[in-house]
């Protein structure tokens, strides 16, 4: 194996854009995962970080042919519209909207399964820019792919922090939501700017800032508002147990 201690620096960027760049698909999958009650939520977690490592993997040594599946965001794109739209059509009060909806089962699948299922179908549509960004940076698999596992990793310890804030605070659910329709319409204009219809993109770091003020004004309304009852003291625990699995 050729090896030069630059390969180690690239593969610390890699976690870090990896950590950067996957903040939109950290919340997603924590708000897919919450509608699982709290046992499953843990099992959802730990297989899907199994199935991430194997598509990775695959999907590292297809690397060259990714691009030729731009339409995975078109697909993902609706699908995060389609989840939003869903959210706030179901009315109610912010306090009801707050409250997990239950999972259900899907195509024969049970509702756990068919929650890491449709985690993973995102995880695809959020995938392809970090390859892509990653064979940039290195023409070694192994650097590659070490990037991107220890990245998926990093993005896991943030989905249960993320988990665990929501559930304290529910009325972070409906920016969630928010965010989440901007993430959509995003993967949509990258797909017509693939396409050629649109000659511009969305800046990534102005989309990640945009997120980042939307959940940090989200958050600090619902810490005027008060964590939920009875949860002040467990949730600490339960983000300390998500992160121990």
């Amino acid at each position: 194996m050729d090896f030069h201690v630059s390969d180690l620096l690239t593969i610390g960027l890699l976690v870090l854009l990896e950590g950067l760049l996957s903040a939109d698909n950290a919340l997603v999958m924590a708000v897919m995962i919450l509608a699982l009650p709290r046992m499953d939520q843990h099992r959802a977690l730990r297989y899907g970080l199994v199935g991430a490592f194997g598509f990775r993997t695959l999907a590292t040594m297809l690397a060259a042919y990714l691009i030729r599946i731009a339409w995975v965001k078109l697909v993902g794109g609706f699908y995060l519209m389609y989840l939003s739209y869903h959210h706030f059509a179901a009315g109610g009060t912010a306090d009801e909207r707050g409250k997990p909806k239950p999972a259900h089962a899907w195509l024969g699948l049970s509702a756990l399964w068919a929650t890491i299922v449709k985690v993973e179908l995102v995880n695809l549509a959020f995938s392809v820019d970090s390859i892509l960004v990653a064979v940039a940076m290195s023409p070694k698999f192994w650097v590659i792919l070490s990037g991107g596992l220890l990245g998926i990793v990093a993005m896991r310890m943030v989905v249960g922090q993320l988990l665990a804030i929501v559930r304290r605070y529910p009325s972070l659910v409906d920016a969630a939501f928010i965010i989440i329709a901007w993430i959509g319409f995003k993967l949509l204009i990258e797909y017509l700017h693939v396409l050629g219809v649109l000659h511009f993109e969305i800046n990534k770091w102005i989309s990640f800032g945009l997120i980042g003020v939307i959940f940090s004004a989200a958050y600090i309304y619902a810490r005027r508002k008060g964590p939920v009852e009875d949860a002040e003291h467990s949730e600490d625990a339960d983000a300390e147990a998500l992160l121990r699995e």
